[in-house]
């Protein structure tokens, strides 16, 4: 059905991708806003053959469900190729991203404008709660593999994960 009558009715969808090595409360606070404003948010755990994560594919996204469970209308899958192209196959209009830096802008936009020019795909950019304005998951692996506290920055569960990877026994 197209039309007046069945605007309200179509189900708002969007998708938060990201490599999410390891997810972060940083990513959280994005994904939790996202799920707000959207009836069903994905999060697209990004596959790159070119690079050698510290968690495999399959552990990120059991982390990320088991972090977003509470939300309700999240979805974690993985994808490899173009995000416009994760994109088409669900039916998802918008792509959500959280922006820590101007720094980040200037990237941000080169992406938002391609993917929008392949596909029409539109990027939202969502400020970061200035508490995670530092936050990577490169610096929490970096922080965590020199014995540092990243409690107070990843979910409870993946900090025991991190601690788990990282243990030298």
């Amino acid at each position: 059905m197209t039309g007046p009558e069945s605007e309200g009715s179509q189900v708002r969808r969007a998708v938060c991708p990201g490599s999410f090595d390891p997810i972060t409360n940083g990513h959280l606070d994005i994904i939790s806003r996202a799920s707000r404003l959207y009836d069903e948010v994905y999060v697209a755990v990004m596959i790159n053959k070119s690079k050698r994560g510290l968690f495999e594919i399959d552990e990120r996204i059991d982390l990320i469900r088991q972090v977003t469970a509470e939300y309700g209308n999240v979805r974690v899958e993985s994808f490899h190729g173009l995000l416009v192209d994760f994109c088409k196959e669900r039916d998802i209009p918008a792509i959500v991203k959280g922006l820590r830096a101007v720094s980040d802008f200037d990237y941000e936009l080169q992406m938002a404008q391609m993917n929008n020019g392949l596909s029409g795909v539109e990027t939202l950019f969502v400020p970061t709660n200035p508490t995670y304005s530092f936050l990577s998951s490169s610096l929490v692996k970096e922080v965590a593999t020199w014995g540092g506290d990243v409690s107070h920055l990843v979910p409870p569960v993946v900090l025991e994960a991190l601690n788990k990877r990282l243990r030298k026994d």
